[in-house]
This record gives structure tokens, sequence and C-alpha cells, in this order.
């Protein structure tokens, strides 16, 4: 509770305008409740957590794209001040909708989202946006006769591949969902993966969309799972644009141990939309300057979204102008998954000894760790250094536990403390020891030294 605590208020007091504060924005900080149908990884995503959330209302988009940019650059500000490598990417509106949204992201392995990004033009996007170029693979010219070939027990694409002696690039795979109360088939190259945020958007799917149930993939293709293709598939087909450029390649039969070979669109069936549905992976060609793309995994800690009138034509949220007519106000969205942020900072900021906090998130920013507690002299010269850290408005652990020093040492890593003064033998001597959490070693210093160099490491840390 104190880590969140310190936290929270360390949220609450960056600068943003008063005067646009005031008159555009309504902020609250609060307990949220979802539910999240797979918590994991703690605080990372759970069921109960801690939100930001911000809305915007102005008089036209101008005043929208004055607010958006006033609250990104807080957010900036706010991530930089927490101490995280983070990377803007534009991202998908999703359920809230809207014309345009970005998501703040924080490279990690144990995050659940896909970032990718180009070293070479800035470009970045999260998976769900991120807009893949097609990209052709050689294949015979001229179309071939259409043939069926038998693939006993051959379900997947490795399978296939082996079986058949080809490559991953020369199949395209064929996928059942349900979108809303119907189902449709998409189509990407066998090395590809269905991008469902993409293919959702595309459909215009209201609700979910979901994998269609084996049974039902039974019942449509008349195959058992693994066999399904476009032709003769009575439901709509979409097709990714690399698709598109593929000639005489393999597909399901819609016939149990069947695959088509030699198949072009056009001649043997027909998609009813062709467009990026995939989702973009490592080294494919960049949407902005056609050099190779880069990914990684990250955490989502923010996402601002320009909303323009989609809630308050909704609510009938109007205003008169000054010509007295009707306008509708136009509206903006920002979120910072609080609790998400300490998790982010921890997984960014630690080592094999535990966690590193920055300054401004610590839940102290020192400690003082006496050797002995049952020498006098120890305790009586570390009681002092933790009065005057105190009074200097150093927020200041005092560790007199009887423990070995050694225990506390590590105690004190483990738990993220910025920088700690050791009272040990030479404090007769008026001497101590200092050392920052990213120091590899302790170092020596009178005791006004010691205390002054805390002072000063924190101030200029906050």
């Amino acid at each position: 509770m104190i880590v969140q605590n310190q936290y929270f208020q360390t949220l609450q007091h960056f600068p943003v305008p008063e005067t646009v504060l005031l008159h555009q924005f309504e902020i609250q900080i609060q307990i949220k409740y979802r539910d999240e149908g797979r918590p994991r990884f703690g605080l990372m995503r759970g069921r109960e957590f801690v939100m930001k959330d911000a809305y915007s209302f102005d008089l036209d988009e101008a005043g929208l794209d004055k607010s958006y940019k006033t609250m990104y650059d807080a957010y900036c500000r706010i991530f930089t001040r927490l101490g995280l490598d983070f990377t803007i990417v534009d991202a998908d509106s999703g359920a809230m909708g809207g014309s345009g949204s970005q998501e703040f992201m924080v490279k990690s392995p144990v995050g659940e989202d896909g970032i990718a990004y180009c070293d070479e033009c800035g470009y970045s996007a999260n998976y769900e946006k991120a807009e893949c170029v097609a990209q052709s693979k050689p294949s015979p010219e001229g179309d071939l006769a259409l043939e069926k070939i038998d693939t006993p027990n051959v379900h997947t694409i490795d399978e296939l591949v082996s079986f058949m002696n080809a490559e991953a690039y020369n199949f395209a795979k064929t996928i059942l969902y349900k979108a809303d109360d119907k189902y449709i088939a998409a189509m990407v190259r066998g090395d590809r993966e269905v991008n469902e945020v993409k293919l959702k958007n595309l459909v215009g799917c209201t609700d979910d969309l979901e994998l269609a149930e084996p049974a039902v993939v039974r019942e449509l293709t008349n195959a058992e799972v693994g066999f399904a293709g476009p032709i003769g598939l009575n439901i709509p087909v979409y097709v990714d644009k690399e698709v598109e450029l593929m000639r005489n390649f393999i597909v399901g039969a819609n016939e149990t141990d069947k695959h088509y070979r030699n198949v072009n669109i056009g001649r043997d069936f027909t998609p009813v939309s062709v467009a990026d549905i995939r989702t973009i992976e490592d080294g494919d060609i960049c949407p902005r300057c056609g050099k190779p793309i880069k990914t990684a995994q990250g955490i989502a800690v923010g996402h601002i979204f320009k909303l323009a009138t989609k809630y308050s034509d909704a609510l009938g949220l109007n205003y008169l102008d000054e010509n007295g007519k009707t306008q509708t106000v136009v509206m903006g969205c920002y979120g910072i998954g609080v609790s998400r942020c300490l998790s982010a900072i921890i997984e960014q900021g630690n080592d094999e000894n535990g966690i590193i906090f920055p300054v401004s998130v610590a839940p102290y920013e020192a400690i003082v760790i006496p050797v002995n507690n049952k020498q006098e002299e120890q305790m009586a010269a570390a009681e002092k250094i933790y009065e005057e850290l105190k009074a200097q408005g150093i927020e200041t652990l005092f560790d007199d536990r009887a423990e070995r020093a050694g225990v506390k040492f590590k105690d004190a890593d483990l738990i993220g403390v910025p920088v700690r003064i050791v009272v040990g033998k030479k404090c007769g001597e008026g001497i101590v020891e200092y050392k920052e959490r990213t120091s590899d070693s302790a170092v020596e210093k009178t005791i006004n030294e010691a205390v002054e160099d805390v002072v000063k490491f924190v101030t200029s840390h906050r």
C-alpha cells in the first residue's frame, strides 16, 4: 500500500496547464473492476486495477487536436518521469471508436501486445494497426490446371510442407470464423497469421469475432478440421492482399484427406473482399520507407483517443455557437493504467538482486542500516542520520531489525530503495558507507558528506 500511495501521488502532481484542466478536461483516478477472462502476472492484467481516466470536450476538431496534443505531451512527461523506456505507436481504437488513437508502449518480453517499428523512418504501430505491405513469392507462370490431390492425415501447414516438398508460402490457409451471427472465411498465405482485429474491422463485426467450433467447420466444409478451402464454400471469403498475388497455390479441398493444387483467384473462386488482414512480422517491409520492420513485445501503459462526436451524438451533447446554431461537442478520451505502470517499471528496472525503482516512484527514497543493532554507538549514529534525512524531506526507511547485515542489504536491494547509508564499526570515526542502488560498490564518506549526497541524489532525480 505504501508503494501504491506514493505512486499515485506521483501521477497526480504532473503539470497540466490549469486553464486547460478547468475548461476542457475531466480527470479522475479510481479503482476499476473488469470481468477479465485471462488474469495474469499480478498487476499486469487483473480484475481489479487502478486507472487514470480523462475526457476532453471541445467546440470543434481544431480544439480536439489541441487537447489531444496537450494530453500527449503530458503523458510523455509522466512516463519519462516514471523512468520508463516507452514507444508511442499508432493503435486500433477498438470498441472505443473514434477517428484515431495512439498507445504508449513499454517494451518487455512479458508484454501481451506486439509492436512493429522502423529505426530508419520512425514508423511505429501495434500489431492490430500495423500496415502490411504485400510481398510476392516465386510461382509458376501461367494458370495451371486445377488438380485435386490426396493428402491423407495431413492437416497443418507444417505437415503439408513436408508431405508435398513445398514451401509454406506456396499454400493459402482458410480459417473459419463466427462474426456476430454469421460465419465467414479468411485466407492468408501459409506462412502468415490472420490479424483478427483487422478482419473484425473489415467485416464490420460489432460483437465478438471468434474461431468457428470444430462441429461447425465440419458442417460448413463437409470435411474434418484442417481441410477447409475457398472453392465451393458457401460463406463469404475474405482474402489477404498477398494471396491475391499468388498463382497456382495449394488450398484445402473441403474434403477430408484432400487438397487442391494450382488454385487461382478469379478462375476457381471469387472473394468478397481483398484487404490487409494479416499480422506484420519481423523483417517485413516498412509501409512508409520500405526498410525492414523490427518487432517487439510491449506493455500498453497508456492510450489516447480522438473520439470526435461518436458519444456526444449518441448523448445529445450539444452547444449553441456564436451564430445561435446547434453544434455537437467534440470529445477525446485519455487513459493510463496506473497499476500496470508499476509492473512495467519493475519489468524494466530490475537485476538479479531485485527491483531498481526510480526515485520518483520509490516507496522509500533512502534507507539507513545499522550493521549491529546491539551496538549503541551504531544505533545512535544511524538514528541521527535518519532524523536528519527526514528533516530535509527525504522519505527514509530505518532498518533496525535484529538481522544480519547481509540480510538487510539484500532486502534493501530487493525492494528497490534508490540509495542507502550503512552505519558500521567506523561510525565512531564519523565514517559510514554510501551506496546507490545501481552502483556496484559502496563508498566510504563522512556522515555529513553521506547525508548531503543522499539529499543531492534524491532531489536531482525526483
